[in-house]
């Protein structure tokens, strides 16, 4: 049984949704159960560390048994809140927001999308995203008294993202996943904010392909 969360760092915390995908696959192909060795080959990681991780939660595991596979991922999804399906509505229809409201499955993560947002909505009127209309951002404050979102997901532009932040904030909504470049929290200390920076991402693996080959020579 794991016990009450305590202060577990950042980093612990942001291996855990990969323990879970690990877990997952393992599932598929029938393993039932998996000692961190065995677990730690997979992922890349030492066996040390990921006892340390699980650790910071409880004790999972079984000395000479193991891990149970379907009962580790199922408390670490608990851990994670993929059971709470929080509303969120995502901002930006898209390339990037078509994409991600049409191929992340955000109910198996926790979240439920309830509603997209485009400031051409005009021009979206036949265009629906998982059965979803979107809708203009001047219908924002009535929607969000009606359904009351606890999540909004950004895909705009870096100088579209102030004022649509604010006009969040200023409706209780605190939570962002955001793919623009504004700094939001800076501005709203406040905030739950998750940044994805795709270009980060591509740098560095532009890093770790030169190191190799640096390395090669």
């Amino acid at each position: 049984m794991a016990k009450e969360k305590k202060s577990v760092s950042m980093s612990v915390i942001k291996r855990l949704p990969r323990y879970y995908r690990f877990l997952g696959e393992l599932k598929k192909n029938n393993i039932t159960r998996i000692s961190s060795k065995e677990l730690s080959q997979r992922m890349g990681l030492t066996a040390s560390q990921i006892r340390q991780d699980l650790n910071c939660f409880g004790g999972f595991g079984q000395q000479g048994y193991g891990y149970n596979v379907e009962q580790l991922q199922n408390e670490i999804g608990t851990i994670l809140g993929v059971q709470n399906g929080f509303k969120t509505i995502l901002f930006g229809c898209g390339n990037l927001g078509r994409a991600i409201a049409s191929h992340m499955t955000f109910e198996d993560r926790g979240f439920e999308l309830v509603g997209l947002f485009d400031s051409n909505a005009d021009k979206m009127k036949d265009i629906r995203i998982k059965g979803l209309s979107v809708y203009p951002v001047e219908d924002l404050e009535v929607y969000c008294k009606e359904v009351e979102p606890k999540v909004a997901v950004l895909c705009v532009p870096t100088e579209a993202a102030p004022a649509i932040v604010e006009r969040l904030v200023n409706l209780g909504i605190t939570n962002f996943w955001n793919f623009s470049h504004y700094d939001i929290a800076s501005n709203y200390p406040g905030v739950t904010v998750e940044n994805v920076h795709l270009n980060d991402s591509l740098m560095t693996l532009s890093y770790q392909i030169m190191n190799r080959e640096e390395q090669a020579d």
